[in-house]
């Protein structure tokens, strides 16, 4: 019985207390912005963590339905598994919630999804259905994706700066500022952090286009 208590306090002591502080003390030490969730701030204050979606909306329709804040560039849909506080799918990027909406390429329900966004995107940002990226109509597979591509970044720019009134040049070089290769060279495909290229935006709007 000694050992053994014996044993599970050395254990305790070793895994419970100095094995944590030991790597939180390295993380924190080494990769501070990781560390603490790659924190996004804006104006002294912390708006978004770099790794997760969020929408950028004005309020909500007499549906229900969030309506985007087309002053900012829009993130990809998210499509989650059924919501903990509701019925349906995850459309506010909850963080509870995270996955695909695990329906196959032929479902009607997401054929008649993808038809619906892809209609609102053209006629929105005034482009031809066709010229739609995937992206802009189809989730990821976390549901909580930061990134878009390039394509639907420049595709949001003329809009997102008639709102701003800001000129439309200098969005689109600020899409290209915020455009990051692939991991390595080689690894996924180009991409653009909604969060921070809309922080940069909003810091666009105060100087007037600087």
């Amino acid at each position: 019985m000694g050992a053994g208590l014996r044993a599970l306090l050395v254990l305790t002591v070793v895994c419970g207390v100095l094995y944590p502080l030991a790597v939180t003390g390295v993380a924190q030490a080494a990769f501070p912005g990781r560390a603490n969730g790659s924190e996004v701030s804006s104006q002294g204050k912390v708006v978004g963590s770099s790794l997760i979606g969020q929408r950028y909306d004005k309020g909500k329709d007499k549906q229900g339905n969030p309506v985007p804040d087309l002053k900012y560039f829009q993130p990809r849909p998210s499509a989650g598994l059924g919501s903990n506080r509701a019925n349906g799918v995850n459309t506010q990027y909850d963080l509870q919630v995270s996955g695909a909406s695990n329906l196959g390429a032929t479902n009607t329900d997401l054929v008649k999804a993808v038809k619906e966004r892809k209609q609102w995107v053209a006629e929105t940002y005034g482009v031809p259905a066709s010229k739609v990226p995937a992206d802009a109509v189809t989730s990821s597979g976390s549901g909580l994706d930061p990134n878009i591509s390039p394509a639907y970044a420049r595709l949001q720019a003329d809009r997102v700066a008639k709102e701003n009134r800001l000129p439309a040049d200098r969005v689109h070089r600020l899409v290209e500022e915020h455009t990051e290769g692939r991991t390595l060279g080689f690894m996924g495909e180009p991409r653009v952090n909604v969060l921070e290229l809309n922080v940069a935006l909003r810091d666009l709007v105060r100087g007037r286009g600087a």
